[in-house]
């Protein structure tokens, strides 16, 4: 890390905004083209997307993806100067494909539950999230953040819930004000110990009651938590977002064969508009697994598809 910035440590005590903004960027250039202004067909899932860095990009572009989900640590880098966001930007800009979407919104060490959380501290890793996701024309941000929000042991899980609500309350707001929707993303029990399943992702969200604050279902968690596909016909319209692994490594679809369509099945029935991230964490040979992918979850939709 550039030695002349704040660390993502010293952040965590609240760095001020302006040490990484300077001048700011964000307010000084002139408009550029959104990462996520290509438009997708009308039909069911016609927009499928894989999460990937930016080795990998010009991969997803040949293997036939229609978008690009990134990670925030890794593109929008909060605890980093404008001039490394503004890198990562440029680069992505030379590629053909959209990215509407990034995930893992806040870092471990920054508790949004328990006895240290400091709301300050992630409103402003948030300000400056939210700020660059605009610039860039991203418009969904996955809270997942798993170690953020696991419940220390000996405090109270009511208490925590509540602290999370509060959370979600105040950061609706600002994503509000940069345009960008927030969509909780229940993880499952192996992974934290706080909004596990999307009956409890939908509860929640329907208690912080802010128009920018929704939902994600990932199919991989809910493989993991054994959870029915009824929970995604329960969400509804509350459902902006959709994750998708195979259940036992977390590898891609068509390495182990994982049957997708009954989950399939309750997104057509929600008439689901959005898309479909693979946010895979076992790849074996990229270039082979890539395509291979694409075409697994397109072959099973289709046969949902044809079902009627």
């Amino acid at each position: 890390m550039n030695q002349s910035c704040c660390s993502r440590r010293s952040f965590l005590k609240i760095c001020p905004p302006a040490a990484f903004l300077g001048t700011s960027f964000l307010q000084s250039s002139p408009a550029s083209p959104s990462l996520s202004m290509a438009g997708s067909e009308s039909g069911f899932l016609t927009d499928l997307g894989v999460v990937a860095p930016a080795e990998h990009y010009d991969l997803a572009i040949r293997s036939g993806y229609r978008f690009i989900e990134e990670t925030v640590g890794r593109f929008l880098v909060p605890d980093k100067p404008e001039e490394t966001f503004r890198a990562n930007l440029d680069r992505a800009r030379q590629t053909s494909l959209p990215f509407p979407a990034v995930n893992m919104f806040l870092p471990a060490e920054l508790k949004s539950v328990g006895p240290s959380v400091n709301e300050d501290a992630i409103l402003k890793w948030a300000d400056i999230a939210f700020r660059r996701m605009q610039t860039a024309g991203i418009g969904i941000m996955v809270f997942g953040s798993g170690g953020s929000r696991r419940i220390p042991d000996g405090f109270d899980k009511a208490k925590a819930q509540q602290q999370f609500i509060q959370l979600n309350r105040r950061l609706g707001p600002v994503a509000q004000r940069y345009k960008v929707t927030i969509v909780l993303e229940p993880l499952n029990y192996g992974e934290t110990n706080l909004l596990n399943t999307v009956e409890e992702g939908l509860a929640m969200a329907q208690e912080v009651r802010h128009p920018n604050v929704k939902l994600l279902a990932d199919i991989f968690h809910m493989l993991r938590n054994g959870e029915s596909p009824e929970g995604i016909i329960k969400a509804g319209s509350w459902l902006k977002h959709v994750h998708v692994a195979e259940k036992e490594k977390r590898t891609a679809p068509g390495v182990q064969g994982d049957d997708f369509r009954p989950y399939f099945r309750a997104l057509r029935k929600i008439k689901y508009p959005g898309r479909l991230t693979i946010e895979a964490f076992q790849w074996g040979n990229r270039e082979k697994e890539f395509p291979a992918a694409l075409q697994e979850l397109q072959k099973q939709i289709r046969s949902v598809q044809e079902e009627s």
